[in-house]
């Protein structure tokens, strides 16, 4: 089989256009059970190359079985939706396959990549000694912003390891990366206290204290705090400003992780939701969450851009020949061969503006309020969450909420998942798709409610 770029972008365009149409249709595809996956579609790698019929009849039929995590239907994951110019500055991003390490090699992309960086911290109000990165999503900024945090407390650290009992804090609802982090860093999964939570799923700041004092008693140091802007289940946003007072009283880096809901940042409306974001030491979000900008596009900024540097910089003779450190992005990245992901979120901003980004969130929120006042008013639901947040969590009748989840996506109705808060299960609905309307949302609570009559004897009943 020839290899001609210009004549499979044709077959590109073919079997996007395709995907579109049936994603209007069949916005949520017909889910494959596991065991009958490779006897549905030919996955087989051979020694001969495929016929070219069958090469695209296949490539056809795995592209329209792949879930459909844009469509107006899919209220599974905290991302959804696909904004066209994002998607332009990705593709683009793919044909020059240029890599972030030096400026020799992206050119004026390491620009494209500042640029974001620099308004991201304007945005904030971090001062212009600030810096950041594009990492590989939320996790890794969350792990970045660990290992900085670790050195700047002990600068030996760095090379001779750990030689005392450090701590770090995260609340109980905080994002499943911190132990992770814990672990990779050489910290420590027992070495991480997970500070209660209020009932609006908030870090409790005055537990947070207690423990802190409790640690400094027992010869601990305390040297990081993750904050979270906007929690994985109930989107709630923590206390930043009474965290960050905590920190500088006890000098602990202050890391605030808003991967869910951090881009609030763009939007006066919803921005107090962060407030005391400019006196943390680290900040992180991920535009493919609530921009609709595609995976992975995560943001992670620093206070001071040479913490970042200090912790990441690794001399390669081989490799950084050419320019300083400013545009030689490899120095502050984790990765070397990083492709570029900064240029989709760049296309995007750069054709609709601030206020576009802001129009964005603001309809997301709009969304989220009409779904949530639909469940307050119909007396068949029972809601968990509160205002001001892109989760709306509820429960419909006395439907077991995992049984009713699982079997929307089986029979390809719905892709919603269900979380967890204090124990109490239940249906978690995110308004993440700005592409969607009020229309989408009333169509989900109908299709929930007329799916839940139509196989109300085979789905299974919790007790109220």
């Amino acid at each position: 089989m020839l290899n001609n770029i210009k004549e499979d972008l044709k077959l590109f365009n073919e079997i996007v256009d395709n995907f579109l149409e049936d994603e209007k249709t069949t916005p949520i595809s017909k889910s494959i059970k596991i065991k009958d996956l490779y006897n549905k579609i030919d996955l087989s790698l051979s020694d001969e190359p495929s016929i070219q019929t069958e090469f695209k009849q296949t490539l056809k039929k795995l592209v329209l079985s792949t879930p459909k995590s844009s469509s107006k239907m899919f209220f599974n994951q905290l991302f959804g939706g696909r904004h066209s110019k994002a998607v332009l500055g990705d593709l683009l991003a793919v044909m020059l396959n240029n890599s972030m390490a030096t400026y020799k090699i992206s050119g004026p992309q390491a620009a494209v990549e500042k640029e974001i960086l620099s308004k991201v911290c304007e945005l904030i109000k971090y001062p212009k000694s600030a810096g950041g990165t594009f990492p590989t999503g939320g996790s890794m900024s969350n792990f970045m912003s660990l290992i900085i945090a670790r050195d700047q407390k002990s600068k030996d650290i760095i090379n001779k390891g750990f030689k005392q009992k450090f701590v770090a804090y995260s609340s109980e609802e905080s994002h499943y990366s911190v132990a992770k982090n814990a672990s990779f860093s050489g910290l420590g999964k027992n070495n991480v206290r997970y500070i209660k939570c209020n009932s609006f799923g908030q870090l409790d700041t005055i537990s947070l204290e207690n423990q802190i004092r409790e640690d400094i008693t027992n010869d601990c140091i305390p040297f990081y705090i993750n904050a979270t802007a906007g929690t994985t289940v109930l989107c709630a946003f923590d206390n930043i400003d009474e965290i960050s007072r905590i920190c500088k009283k006890y000098s602990i880096w202050l890391h605030v992780d808003g991967a869910f809901g951090g881009s609030v940042i763009f939007t006066d409306k919803y921005k107090d939701l962060v407030k005391g974001v400019e006196k943390s030491d680290s900040f992180c979000f991920n535009a493919h969450k609530t921009l609709g900008v595609p995976l992975s596009t995560s943001i992670l900024v620093v206070r001071e851009s040479k913490m970042i540097s200090d912790s990441f910089k690794n001399n390669a003779s081989y490799l950084y020949q050419t320019h300083d450190i400013d545009y030689n992005l490899g120095y502050n990245s984790f990765e070397c061969g990083r492709r570029n992901n900064a240029l989709k979120f760049w296309t995007m901003w750069k054709s609709i503006g601030t206020k576009g980004i802001c129009n964005i969130i603001n309809h997301e929120f709009d969304l989220a309020d009409y779904a949530r006042s639909y469940t307050i008013i119909n007396k068949d639901y029972t809601l968990y969450s509160f205002e001001k947040s892109l989760s709306i969590c509820f429960n419909y009748k006395n439907y077991d909420p995992i049984d009713l989840c699982t079997k929307l996506y089986e029979k390809n109705k719905i892709m919603v998942g269900f979380g967890y808060f204090r124990k109490q299960c239940f249906i978690r609905l995110v308004t993440i798709n700005g592409e969607n309307s009020k229309s989408e949302i009333l169509e989900f609570f109908k299709t929930l409610e007329v799916f839940c009559q139509q196989y109300d004897q085979d789905l299974k009943k919790i007790s109220n």
